[in-house]
């Protein structure tokens, strides 16, 4: 999404097309105040959404038209390892790629090893994410797991928990 907002063609990836002006706000927004974004640099692609599809990994601007990016690419890996190096808080929500299929995987699991190998609080949400941790036996290896990755989201924005709210409202 975050690519496509910015021109480039992301093949048959997955997109949200409705938040594309979110996300150019967002970037703007982002520029404005002198946040560095830190966005997918290559990606590991596939033909089709398989685990026996064959795959290659490109640098983003040249993710074939047919093909689909699957996961980040190992420079991405890289780039991403050496922005958290240094954080005091990392918020995680949705795994990198694919998980599912060992091909798309690896960029999912390097991302929690750097995330349970650091020295920051480290919360982590939406039920993929948490997968992602358990099958790596590292649930136990990071500040806060929540499984539900909108509600999760939703908190950050400032709203409340849906579960919560009700259980509040029910005591009134």
């Amino acid at each position: 999404t975050f690519l496509k907002a910015q021109g480039f063609s992301v093949g048959q990836s997955l997109v949200e097309d409705s938040m594309l002006d979110v996300v150019r706000n967002l970037m703007d927004i982002s520029k404005r105040n002198g946040t560095k974004l830190y966005l997918p640099v290559d990606f590991v692609v596939a033909e089709k959404f398989d685990s026996r599809a064959e795959t290659k990994v490109v640098p983003f601007q040249e993710i074939p038209e047919k093909w689909i990016a699957l996961d980040i690419g190992p420079a991405t890996t890289k780039l991403f390892t050496e922005a958290l190096q240094d954080a005091k808080t990392i918020l995680w929500n949705g795994p990198m790629g694919a998980f599912e299929f060992d091909a798309f995987s690896r960029g999912t699991y390097a991302m929690v090893d750097v995330v349970t190998g650091s020295h920051a609080s480290t919360i982590v949400g939406g039920g993929d994410t948490d997968m992602a941790f358990y099958k790596s036996g590292k649930t136990h290896d990071v500040s806060f797991i929540s499984t539900g990755g909108g509600a999760f989201l939703k908190l950050l924005e400032g709203g409340s928990l849906p579960g919560i709210a009700s259980l509040l409202d029910k005591k009134t």
